[in-house]
Order: structure tokens, then sequence, then C-alpha cells
């Protein structure tokens, strides 16, 4: 058995042959953690995961989504629709969802300031909308005994400090920080979520160092394909998480199956499954 704990099979990249994927996905041995960005994407992986065995579903609010006018949101075709603006964060409506026996985290929550607006001023705005909505899904998380699956990218600092004053539990999805940011996470109580972004981005000696009970594998599909799965537009899909699980048994030089081993019971233990 191995679990991806972060899939979007849920997402509309799937639509055409998502009942097979997941045929292939449970025949494989892989369980997966479907992961909503945003509400409509929430609900449709909690509706997923109730279908079919294997598979549990994370809801949240992704900061990309959240409602601005500061700058124009960015949408992707895989993903699904969009609102025009953006979400606001409804903190009722996710409890509703969180109801369903199958939602086993928060998640994709955090901070991105990859894409943001080009004035300082804008910029202050845009990164204080994102913590206080960050905040408020680390409040639902903790307020149902809930671990959060955390998005960061170029926010590190910010996310760090905010978690630092909390007694949040959870992983950093597609880690790709630093090592020393990476020991703070762990200080901290967190996991390092490892996909194939390690096969475009050197974090070697991130995983090296950091301790197997501190590690999960996922894919993050449909993004992020291992070059191993097939050409460069080849759809990425839960069971090539084999290829990330061999690369960090390559890293740290032990077993594939060692490594599948303690992942999973990791992830077992962090969204209780």
């Amino acid at each position: 058995m191995i679990i991806d704990t972060h899939s979007h099979l849920s997402f509309k990249a799937y639509d055409k042959d998502r009942e097979e994927v997941v045929k292939c996905t449970q025949k494989e041995g892989v369980i997966c953690i479907d992961i909503g960005t945003k509400y409509e994407t929430s609900k449709n992986a909690i509706e997923l995961a109730e279908k079919n065995e294997g598979i549990y579903a994370s809801i949240g609010l992704h900061p990309i989504h959240i409602k601005t006018d500061l700058m124009k949101l960015r949408t992707d075709e895989e993903e699904g629709n969009f609102a025009p603006l953006g979400e606001e964060f409804d903190k009722e409506k996710y409890r509703e969802l969180a109801k369903s026996k199958k939602v086993v985290a928060i998640g994709e929550i955090g901070l991105d300031y990859y894409y943001r607006p080009k004035t300082t001023s804008r910029l202050e705005q845009f990164k204080e909308l994102q913590k206080k909505v960050f905040i408020e899904q680390l409040d639902l998380a903790e307020e149902l005994d809930l671990p959060v699956i955390i998005h960061c990218r170029m926010a590190h600092n910010d996310v760090l400090e905010i978690l630092a004053n909390r007694k949040n539990k959870g992983v950093i999805h597609c880690f790709t920080g630093s090592l020393e940011e990476a020991k703070k996470y762990i200080n901290l109580g967190f996991s390092l979520g490892i996909n194939g972004i390690i096969f475009k981005f050197d974090i070697d000696e991130v995983i090296k160092q950091t301790t197997l009970d501190k590690i999960l594998v996922e894919t993050d599909c449909p993004y992020l394909t291992p070059p191993q799965a097939g050409p460069k537009e080849t759809r990425n899909e839960p069971i090539f998480v084999k290829h990330v699980i061999q690369k960090i048994a390559e890293l740290k030089g032990i077993s594939f199956e060692e490594i599948a081993s303690k992942t999973t019971e990791n992830a077992k233990k962090l969204f209780n499954i």
C-alpha cells in the first residue's frame, strides 16, 4: 500500500477518464487524499471520496482563489470553473463540508506571493488578506481537530511566523524551501510533502537530512509529472508516486519498500486513516 497525500482527481483534467484512473489507482494499491482548492473543488473531492474506496478528501480555499480586486486572478483550465473575482472564505460552508466522514484535513491553504500586485501598497494589502484567510482556516482546522495541508510559495517567512504561535499539525505540501526552513517546520511538528518537483528543483540535501518519519509522498496530479512517467506532456496520476518514492530511496540509500512503508505509516497517523 502507498498513500498519495496530495492528488486532484476531482479536477476538470480527469473529466473524460476519471473512472478509469480511479480503477487503475485502486488496482495498484494506491490510496489518495484528494485536495480541494476552493468550495467547488472541495465539494467535488468529497463526492469523489464518498463514491470510492481508498480515496479521502481535504477541503480548503487556496490562496490564489481568494476574492480580491488588488490584481487579476489566474485561471487554470485543468482545475475547473472560476468565479471572476475569486471566493470569499465562508467558515460555515466549509464547516458543513467537514461533516463528511471522508474529510481528513483542511487544505490546500496557505500563502502564495508568486503572482502579486506591482505596487507596494497593493502588495501589502494582498499579503494581509491572504494571512487573514489562512489564519481563519487554521482556526477551523484546530476547532475540528484536523491536520492542515499547507501551500507555500515565496512566503516561508510569513508562514513560519504564523505557525510558530499555533498548535496546528500537518504537512508543507510540495516543499521547495531551504534546509534551514525545513528544520524550522519540522521543529514545529510539521512534515514535508515530497512530489515530482524533486525532478525539477534540487532539494536533495533536504531529503537526505530529513528523518523518514517527517516525510510524506504526493503527486499533486495532474501537475508535476515525474519524467519517468513518459513524455513531457504526460498527465500526472496517483500511480506515478512510485517514482517519487524511488528517488527518495536512492537519495537515502535505502529500499523502495522501506520508503513506501514508512511514508504510508506517516500518512495514516497524520490523517487518521
